[in-house]
């Protein structure tokens, strides 16, 4: 009785086929968008990882530098340099923008390296080809996920760059491509005006009368230079001395030089509790429609191809045959067409993934988890098909 099954599938194999590939489909889109969600939490670690840094020293009660704004003074690595325990201090800036080459933009990261050499704290940790940053101005290095070459020329803001050095998996928390400037330039192209913002705000301040009262000698230059230089950075990146606990230097760091130090594991905590947060919600949310969607789709069907042959279970009872051998029969074509279901979505998963713009991570115990799901998911849709089927009566074998 257990080839029941098999010669049913057999005998309206087209539909069985059709529909598991169907099925198979759907489950590709379920195994792709926990890829996705994969994919965020790795670039996460990703762009933790590439800087280097043991600690994130941001601006005060700030979830800096990604998750938040932080904008502090760039001779504040002095002073961290000075704690104990602490080994390097690098400044850094990131600015998210779009990033122009001849009459197209890419969106990408633009970072602001320290001078220094390969190794410091913020930059690449590695090249597929060219070279690292040896100038103090317009050279880059870029991810090769924004599609740039070498040679390329950029517009960043006001000025040019020119690709020197081409980088893998530099991205950001979001996906988007790094691309690496000297400190000083991405300075610039982060804090300060352009001219025509520096002219009105010097006219503004020159109309002011308060500026120009006798008890104010100066007050008027000091203003006007302050609007057209900047000091300012996203965050110092640290490394601790060996023998020196994270925690304790991050803080010594909150207490003695009233700022914000974050761990590794607090980074971690931050870009996937805040940033992630609400990307992961709406892809559990998707996760459970398209479960819900495979599940009625498998009721549906098996449903169908139990309605289909009433009679044939009818005889069944007629000669005997047990109620759980006919339930039995009705799992194992639920179940196959699962399997096939799976096979197909695991195939075509894999093939799609890297098509995706997005990092899509596909991991072998989400896999797991998924079949166990689509198991489970339709064993429980044939128990409508299974009620109906156990309610036959073998009269109607006869009668039909």
């Amino acid at each position: 009785m257990i080839s029941l099954a098999g010669r049913d599938i057999l005998h309206s194999w087209g539909k069985f086929v059709f529909t598991g590939v169907g099925l198979g489909l759907l489950i590709g889109v379920t195994l792709i968008m926990a890829g996705v969600y994969r994919g965020m939490i790795d670039d996460g670690k990703a762009l933790l990882d590439n800087s280097g840094a043991e600690l994130w020293v941001v601006q005060q009660d700030t979830l800096g530098p990604y998750a938040e704004s932080s904008s502090i003074n760039d001779d504040v690595y002095r002073r961290i340099l000075a704690v104990p325990g602490v080994a390097q201090a690098a400044n850094v800036t990131y600015l998210t923008m779009q990033v122009r080459k001849d009459e197209a933009d890419v969106r990408a990261m633009v970072v602001g390296i320290a001078n220094g050499a390969p190794g410091t704290l913020g930059w690449p940790p590695y090249l597929v080809s060219g070279r690292q940053i040896t100038r103090g101005h317009y050279e880059a290095v870029a991810d090769i996920a924004s599609g740039f070459r070498l040679g390329d020329r950029l517009g960043i803001r006001r000025n040019e760059y020119t690709v020197v050095g081409l980088t893998r998996r530099m991205v950001s928390s979001g996906g988007d491509p790094m691309v690496f400037i000297p400190l000083k330039d991405a300075q610039a192209a982060q804090f300060l005006k352009d001219n025509d913002a520096i002219l009105q705000a010097r006219r503004r301040t020159e109309a002011n009368p308060a500026f120009n009262r006798p008890s104010v000698p100066g007050l008027l230059d000091a203003v006007i230079a302050s609007q057209s230089t900047n000091v300012s950075v996203n965050a110092v990146l640290v490394t601790i001395r060996p023998g020196h606990q994270p925690e304790d230097v991050a803080e010594s760091i909150r207490r003695w030089q009233r700022l914000t130090a974050h761990t590794r594991t607090e980074m971690e905590s931050i870009l996937v509790g805040k940033l992630i947060a609400t990307s992961a919600r709406q892809i559990g949310m998707f996760l459970a429609i398209l479960a819900i969607v495979s599940a009625a789709i498998v009721a549906f069907i098996i449903y169908t191809l139990t309605m289909d042959k009433i009679r044939e279970i009818a005889v069944l009872k007629l000669i005997g045959t047990r109620n759980r051998t006919i339930a039995a029969m009705i799992m194992q074509q639920a179940v196959a067409l699962g399997l096939i279901g799976f096979a197909v979505g695991k195939i075509s998963a894999s093939f799609a993934a890297p098509l995706f713009p997005k990092h899509t991570l596909l991991m072998p115990l989400d896999s797991l988890m998924g079949f166990l799901a689509v198991i489970a998911i339709c064993m429980m849709a044939s128990v409508v098909a299974i009620r109906m089927a156990l309610k036959v009566d073998p009269a109607e074998a006869i009668g039909g």
